[in-house]
């Protein structure tokens, strides 16, 4: 399956994506966010395999419109009434802050909200830490409510922080985002 938003293509992972995330998942900067650190070319080529057999989940590489591969979302749809949960990682920093992740969200939002009928959608893994403010501000801005704190649940840099869970009910989505995701236009 293809998912198109305004600057970003959801895509299902190829081999060929394999040295990317290995170079992105060694770079301190960017696997500070993330769960899995330091692969090695062979990991993550079965990691590869077997995302794309797992019927639970779906994986998708995120390009930009012209077909520079950027990272990745992972959608974990649940059933309709409990909704779905998702987690998303950039990996090239020269595509952070420029709008990008929130298209690739927007864009899932969308296929959960208007293809799968879900009420509401939340971040994987029971949230987002609380040392990744740009994150945070950007699920803010789509319309991502904080739900609570999970504190000290994670050890990182030395110590413990908190995990802030945040989710958004498709109204909340519908309200924020309605007029660049309107549901007049078809998904891919």
């Amino acid at each position: 399956m293809i998912l198109k938003g305004k600057k970003t293509i959801l895509r299902p992972l190829r081999m060929s994506d394999a040295p990317r995330f290995v170079k992105w998942l060694a770079d301190p900067e960017v696997n500070k966010f993330a769960n899995r650190h330091g692969v090695t070319l062979a990991e993550e080529k079965e990691w590869i395999r077997k995302a794309k057999k797992n019927k639970e989940e779906m994986s998708f590489a995120i390009d930009t419109k012209d077909g520079t591969h950027i990272g990745s979302l992972l959608f974990f749809p649940i059933e309709k009434d409990l909704g779905a949960s998702f987690g998303i990682s950039i990996g090239d920093k020269n595509y952070w802050g420029r709008g990008y992740g929130s298209d690739a969200i927007n864009t899932i939002l969308k296929y959960s909200f208007e293809k799968l009928k879900f009420h509401h959608v939340r971040l994987a893994g029971n949230g987002v830490f609380d040392y990744n403010p740009r994150a945070i501000r950007a699920y803010e801005k789509i319309g991502f409510v904080k739900e609570g704190l999970l504190r000290e649940r994670f050890f990182y840099d030395g110590k413990y922080r908190n995990i802030i869970p945040m989710s958004i009910l498709e109204s909340e989505w519908r309200k924020k985002n309605g007029k660049i995701y309107s549901k007049t236009k078809k998904l891919a």
